[in-house]
């Protein structure tokens, strides 16, 4: 690829993201749209996002576990557990899971309707393609992956409940002690932010990798692909970026 061909290829994607998330404010507005795609995203997700993070919680809580009670720090289970859900591994996760699981659902679906023209019919009718299929799109992304962190988060933290107290015999009320210190204005807004720039980000990258599909079939193996790849990629670098932003607003030194 050409650097040119890169540059335009990022203007293209900027402005079909900005138009699609301002076109929430604009109408008309195509609810019954926007609630069609929040039932696929949040309702055809649930159960993925409920097994994964109930069992990366019990992962997480027996290894941290292991190591505390080698070093004698077995009371610091919970307070390392629910910082490092609620800040880091739960908004990623559910990220990832919603990437596989939506991401690619919405390249492919927007990559057949290119290739099938019924984009094209829709602009010969007078409507706009992005406000018609990217808008709603990206609303169901904005609500629908942060209340699937919530969820998963919350699964998470049982999880690792169901470990400390059963498999480590450590106290409960330890355990919930230190989740309820952990719940604190910090961390929750840091947990927070995420999966709102995380859904975004998956949203309008699936949907213009499935509109600019080209070639038939094998086109819409390559948008799909990258799709995925590219949401992930992007998933990464910003929580990164957004990590280190937010430890220097809420203060935390590093």
């Amino acid at each position: 690829m050409t650097l040119k061909r890169l540059i335009d290829n990022l203007q293209d994607y900027y402005m079909l993201a900005f138009r699609g998330l301002t076109g929430i404010f604009r109408r008309p507005f195509y609810l019954s749209d926007a609630i069609e795609q929040m039932d696929y995203a949040g309702a055809g997700s649930f159960v993925i996002i409920v097994l994964v993070a109930l069992f990366i919680g019990m992962a997480l809580s027996l290894q941290l576990s292991a190591e505390f009670s080698r070093l004698g720090l077995r009371m610091y289970t919970g307070k390392a557990v629910g910082i490092t859900i609620i800040r880091e591994v739960g908004p990623v996760m559910a990220a990832l899971v919603f990437t596989g699981r939506v991401g690619a659902g919405m390249a492919s679906e927007l990559g057949s309707m290119v290739l099938g023209h019924q984009v094209d019919s829709l602009r010969v009718f007078g409507v706009d393609p992005v406000k018609k299929l990217v808008t709603p799109r990206i609303m169901s992304s904005l609500i629908m992956l942060p209340a699937l962190t919530i969820i998963g988060d919350a699964l998470s933290i049982f999880g690792a409940y169901y470990i400390v107290v059963f498999v480590s015999n450590q106290s409960g009320h330890v355990y919930w002690r230190a989740i309820r210190d952990v719940l604190i204005f910090e961390n929750i807004i840091a947990g927070s932010v995420k999966p709102f720039i995380f859904g975004f980000l998956i949203a309008s990258i699936s949907c213009y990798s499935g509109l600019t599909t080209r070639g038939g079939a094998t086109g819409l193996r390559q948008s799909t692909t990258s799709a995925v790849v590219l949401s992930i990629i992007s998933i990464i670098i910003s929580d990164f970026a957004l990590t280190r932003i937010l430890l220097y607003i809420l203060g935390f030194s590093v």
